[in-house]
């Protein structure tokens, strides 16, 4: 038997290989968590766009807090990439979008 061969029969070592190639991929804690967070942080602005959205008013939001989130977001993603972190630059990412949506409809919105 050459090095590196399984003395296996061919259909386990089949069965394993295919098995290995289709699982799908179990996520550890932390990364239950991080999903969940992210999930958490995303769906946050949805209520006040809608709520913007729907009365054509956002003289209760607050300009410097946004324009803050938006930095905060923008330097977030820019972190994501300079790391090469996809979950953070996706999360923060959409994130940034969403605050932006706000901080736009403040300006659209500004005299109430």
């Amino acid at each position: 038997m050459a090095r590196g061969e399984s003395s296996a029969p061919f259909f386990v070592r089949a069965t394993l290989a295919a098995a290995t190639r289709s699982a799908p991929m179990a996520l550890s804690l932390p990364d239950l968590v991080g999903t969940a967070a992210a999930l958490c942080s995303m769906a946050s602005f949805t209520p006040q766009i809608v709520k913007i959205w729907r009365e054509k008013d956002a003289s209760s939001i607050s300009l410097r807090t946004y324009v803050v989130t938006v930095t905060g977001f923008a330097l977030w993603t820019a972190y994501g990439v300079l790391t090469a972190s996809w979950p953070v630059i996706g999360a923060n990412s959409v994130c940034l979008a969403l605050a932006a949506v706000i901080l736009t409809l403040k300006w659209r919105y500004r005299g109430g």
